[in-house]
């Protein structure tokens, strides 16, 4: 098979190439591999009954905000209170 690029995508394909330490070719071969092969994906439905965590395995994961923040984020915790704070934040702007 032969596809012929349009200029810029070709442009973009030559500037991006060496920023990725590929050839363009190889580039475009790993964007449409990516694209429609989907490697690791079964979207098959499993034969025995099994729970959506299961059917998700490899597609999901966890960020521990300690990795990012010293001492981790604790985004979950006093949440209503950020809220209402946010919120009376928002109406005194309007107010100004």
């Amino acid at each position: 098979m032969i596809i012929t690029l349009t200029p810029d995508i070709e442009q973009a394909l030559t500037v991006e190439a060496p920023k990725r330490g590929r050839t363009p070719e190889q580039l475009a071969l790993d964007s449409l591999r990516d694209r429609f092969l989907f490697p690791n994906t079964d979207l098959s439905l499993p034969s025995e009954q099994t729970s959506l965590a299961d059917f998700l395995r490899g597609h999901i994961g966890v960020l521990h905000s300690s990795e990012h923040v010293p001492g981790g984020a604790r985004l979950s915790e006093n949440s209503d209170r950020k809220f209402a704070s946010g919120l009376s934040a928002q109406r005194q702007k309007k107010r100004s």
